[in-house]
């Protein structure tokens, strides 16, 4: 009898629950493009700048965010990231640009010139933009961003 009244104490949290996932629905992924990066002042070995991205929502329900983190990964390792307390949100098939100052430490960058010097295609370097955009308990929205940068400048130096 015990045993059964636990069972039943348990059975209105997990319709409550239950009844939260189907009220959110499927999300279709945000997108995300980076649209400007400007320099900030650094402190010490780091270097600073702002990145301007472009979030767009296809959904059909807004989405609240309190928050974002960034982490660009370039050759496959982390080569900057940057947090914003930004609060606001992005329309329901809608759009919003958002400013996160992002940090690269002076050994990655070192690291990272080097590699780029040392590959096969210095004027081409793919990037992954990994990030979090914070909302309520359930309403985080993780994305994931990939592309391509060409450095124009640097085939001359390299094929000389």
């Amino acid at each position: 009898m015990i045993h059964r009244r636990r069972v039943l104490q348990w059975v209105p949290v997990i319709v409550l629950i239950a009844g939260c996932s189907t009220l959110m629905g499927p999300r279709d992924p945000v997108q995300v493009q980076v649209v400007g990066v400007e320099p900030l002042g650094g402190e010490g070995l780091e270097l600073r700048m702002l990145c301007r991205l472009r979030v767009q929502n296809p959904n059909e329900v807004p989405i609240e965010f309190n928050g974002i983190y960034l982490a660009f990964e370039v050759r496959g390792s982390t080569f900057a990231t940057g947090l914003s307390d930004a609060v606001g949100t992005i329309p329901r098939f809608g759009e919003v640009v958002l400013s996160v100052p992002i940090t690269v430490s002076a050994l990655q960058l070192t690291r990272q010139a080097f590699g780029i010097f040392m590959s096969s295609d210095p004027t081409r370097i793919d990037y992954v933009l990994k990030g979090k955009i914070g909302g309520s308990a359930f309403g985080s929205v993780r994305f994931e961003s990939r592309g391509e940068l060409t450095l124009p400048g640097w085939a001359a130096v390299s094929g000389s």
